[in-house]
């Protein structure tokens, strides 16, 4: 049986990402590894910072020390680190939106990319570029940040965290094709965004694990 460890920066996805495993990859053993002092690190130095970097390197290499096949990275935040840890720990490193990132480029030539926190928006919109670039594509992003919606989301206030987040998309709806959302703790928007712009909408989690399944072979 593979073994799976998912990385987190913070506690949002911890059940969510469970249900979903059973649901579309139940042919693993899922553990996982959560940090929310990684996350509040980013947002309090708006960056991911040296430290952050040195942590979630380490936690991908106890994974590999846990007997894990592949890491399962949730926080697109980090992308970037992901990718290098790529290249730095002894198993791989599996990016949660990369799947959505590819499908979107895939179809879409005009793409909002809408996310509650500023330091999601810079990896999530390389990560669209690198996988345009890799299939050949050209691709227009345009940016909506739903400021406040995390903090507002952390404390519980789901209602100004769904509100924010549709404030967002509909001040860019008229300039995109589609809507990718940065963050995998905004996935329970698609559809709500969906309805309310007319236009498709793509989230990690779903896509991520259906991916990892591809990439596992299972």
């Amino acid at each position: 049986m593979k073994k799976v460890f998912c990385v987190h920066t913070a506690m949002a996805l911890v059940g969510p990402l469970t249900e979903i495993f059973k649901q579309y990859l139940p042919e693993v053993k899922l553990n996982h590894i959560a940090d929310d002092s990684l996350i509040q690190e980013v947002i309090a130095n708006n960056a991911v910072t040296p430290a952050v970097r040195r942590r979630l390197l380490s936690y991908y290499n106890a994974a590999a020390d846990a007997g894990a096949d592949v890491v399962f990275n949730t926080c697109s935040s980090v992308g970037d680190i992901a990718d290098y840890g790529n290249g730095y720990a002894r198993i791989p490193i599996f990016r949660i939106d990369q799947p959505m990132a590819a499908e979107a480029v895939a179809k879409y030539d005009r793409i909002g990319v809408i996310s509650t926190l500023p330091t999601t928006l810079d990896p999530t919109c390389r990560l669209l570029q690198n996988e345009a670039q890799k299939a050949g594509r050209k691709v227009v992003l345009v940016e909506g940040l739903a400021d406040g919606a995390f903090a507002a989301g952390q404390s519980g206030d789901g209602e100004t965290h769904d509100r924010l987040i549709a404030e967002a998309a509909k001040k860019i709806a008229d300039q995109v094709d589609m809507f990718v959302l940065a963050q995998g703790s905004m996935a329970r928007m698609e559809q709500r965004l969906s309805d309310l712009t007319g236009k498709p909408v793509l989230s990690s989690p779903v896509l991520g694990v259906k991916g990892l399944r591809k990439f596992l072979g299972v």
